[in-house]
């Protein structure tokens, strides 16, 4: 099971503030105790940039390692205990909100939480669980935290960024569970898998100046994260993902897109992958199509609403257990029946889709997009998070109101990259006789990633 023996430090490796589905901004700082015990504190706010807090919560509680997940690969699943959780607030307007929630929602014993007209006391802490009194009121914030229940540690080395320096330093980070995207279904959800990974608060990336900042906050004086400059969407170009992305359902893959400005056209390779480092590939899938121009988003503040429709697609198996899927899929459900092989990609365009790995062609998405710089002037894309059920954001009521992992810009507005991609092939005929597309090898784009990350 991962060493959990120091404090962590929920900042990533870019000063940014969370987003959860909702939506909702915090910023979140965990320490863990070698006896096992742990204190929590989230931190929630008003406002994108964390800049206008709201309330912050500390949790106390106990954490138990068990065993390496039989779903996830890779991660420690774990059981916790809650002890505390205790809520602080930041202004009159929060104290009365958050009480309306609870006095309306909870059971008997939670119902006089805050009796109405109470005055806002700064600083003052009131209890909102206690195992020792059997009360529970955080049900009306959806506040669990069954994100500890899986665990994952990685260690890396990242460059010193001095050109006078050479070597690296030891970066640490801990993945925690991811949270439902569906507010009703977060108290009862179990994650299979990831949130953007917290840094260690003695191991972390560098810089980062938000790190000692959320490091030395508390709940009586929550993290004001540094003013960062509102971009404007620019898309154009080729964004590439910075490591191995876990999803829910046991999803493990990378991302690589090509936006075309000029004519509103995208294109898009996804990676699959069996195992949690992105070394064993399944299957790759590229899609390609039109976007809409986007217009800022009411409900998710800094986020920009885009519609992307998928009117192509093909599929290259990259395994034996894949390509046995395929062939045995129902007749005109998937390509050519029966004509799938390893490492030979085929257009599942004439079947409107596959049903097997279920993609469905033409079909509309809505999206919440969002870019920005990174500490090192690194241009991010924040792409929507995925349904956590597995289904498509087909409608505007389902439009994500939170981000998955970003990717990270790695040619700009040129064409080049693109023309690269498209006009590589392997030498292999397709089902129809035809050159076979070579699919762009994962080791390449974290090359180009990783050089940008570096050097960048």
């Amino acid at each position: 099971p991962p060493a959990m023996r120091c404090g962590w430090l929920r900042t990533a490796f870019l000063p940014r503030c969370e987003v959860r589905p909702g939506p909702e901004f915090l910023t979140r700082s965990y320490l863990f105790y070698a006896n096992r015990l742990f204190k929590a504190y989230q931190f929630y706010y008003w406002d994108p940039s964390c800049r206008d807090p709201s309330y912050s919560l500390v949790i106390k509680g106990k954490l138990r390692l068990r065993q390496a997940s039989w779903i996830t690969r890779g991660a420690t699943e774990a059981d916790y205990h809650l002890h505390k959780v205790g809520i602080v607030f930041h202004s009159q307007k929060a104290m009365r909100e958050v009480a309306a929630w609870i006095n309306q929602t909870s059971g008997e014993g939670c119902s006089g939480f805050l009796p109405p007209g109470r005055t806002w006391a700064p600083g003052a802490l009131y209890e909102l669980l206690s195992a020792k009194t059997e009360r529970d009121c955080t049900a009306a914030l959806g506040f669990a935290m069954h994100e500890l229940s899986l665990v994952r540690v990685e260690k890396h080395y990242q460059p010193l960024l001095q050109p006078q320096q050479s070597g690296s330093r030891l970066v640490e980070e801990l993945y925690l569970g991811d949270i439902h995207t569906e507010w009703v279904e977060r108290l009862h959800y179990r994650p299979t898998g990831y949130q953007r990974p917290m840094q260690s608060a003695v191991h972390h990336v560098h810089p980062c100046p938000a790190c000692g900042i959320i490091y030395r906050a508390d709940e009586h004086h929550p993290p004001i994260l540094p003013v960062r400059a509102q971009l404007p969407m620019q898309l154009s170009g080729s964004w590439v993902s910075t490591h191995c992305e876990v999803r829910p359902a046991v999803l493990f893959l990378t991302r690589y897109f090509i936006f075309h400005g000029s004519n509103h056209t995208w294109e898009g390779y996804y990676y699959h992958y069996s195992d949690p480092l992105c070394k064993q590939p399944t299957f790759t899938i590229y899609a390609s199509g039109r976007y809409t121009q986007g217009i800022p988003s009411s409900k998710v503040r800094g986020g920009t609403e885009l519609a992307f429709k998928v009117t192509q697609a093909r599929v290259t198996p990259m395994d034996q257990v894949t390509v046995m899927m395929l062939n045995s899929s129902e007749p005109g459900s998937c390509g050519l029946t029966g004509s799938w092989s390893a490492g030979v990609e085929q257009d599942i365009t004439p079947t409107n889709g596959c049903l097997a790995l279920g993609i469905k062609l033409p079909h509309t998405e809505y999206e919440l997009f969002k870019t920005e710089q990174d500490a090192k002037d690194r241009s991010l894309l924040y792409i929507g998070e995925r349904p956590t059920d597995g289904s498509s954001p087909d409608s505007p009521d389902k439009r994500p109101t939170s981000y998955q992992a970003p990717l990270i810009q790695c040619a700009g507005a040129s064409e080049e990259f693109s023309n690269y991609v498209s006009l590589k092939y392997l030498g292999k005929k397709d089902a129809n006789g035809n050159e076979a597309l070579k699919p762009l090898p994962v080791a390449f784009l974290l090359f180009i990633a990783l050089l940008f990350l570096r050097w960048g």
